[in-house]
């Protein structure tokens, strides 16, 4: 069942966010992502507060209390090059989609995608946008399968 956020909930929240950072760091061939011990506390904050500052909403997907996936968006803000370069449309951005590994493939990512959609076309939000680590082939993959498409690349290369 898919509810929107509850302060009940915000251990097992920063739960998921942990599990979705120690992903990223499994996969990182150039182990450039870390896990500061402050971690689990400060980006819960940050999202938390671009949630409140930016128009944003969270929902979760709650079975007998448990909290298997949740969805984190907010409001694009535009900066003075943003201004200058594009038609600065109002554009929700997904800054966490996280489902628990064992429960991936059931449909809770489309659910929660979909919800968060229906949100931002609510708040008149003209584009959304996900930023997805390269290495996260699944991310992307499912990102694609649910009609988004690579908009922009940042390029790397170790030196």
């Amino acid at each position: 069942m898919i509810v929107e956020y509850d302060t009940k909930y915000d251990e097992q929240i920063k739960d998921l966010l942990v599990d979705l950072q120690n992903y990223l760091i499994d996969i990182d061939n150039w182990h450039t992502q870390i896990m500061l011990p402050e971690y689990r506390k400060k980006c819960f904050k940050m999202d938390m507060d671009k949630v409140k500052n930016q128009y944003g909403k969270i929902y979760l997907d709650i079975e007998d209390d448990k909290v298997n996936g949740l969805i984190i968006g907010a409001v694009e803000e535009k900066d003075d090059i943003d201004k200058l370069t594009n038609d600065c449309a109002k554009t929700g951005s997904v800054i966490e989609l996280i489902v628990k590994n064992n429960i991936r493939g059931n449909g809770i990512g489309k659910a929660l995608l979909e919800k968060l959609e229906e949100y931002f076309k609510n708040i008149d939000c003209k584009r959304i946008n996900i930023e997805v680590f390269g290495p996260n082939k699944k991310g992307l993959n499912f990102y694609e399968k649910n009609d988004y498409v690579i908009r922009d690349y940042i390029v790397s290369k170790e030196i």
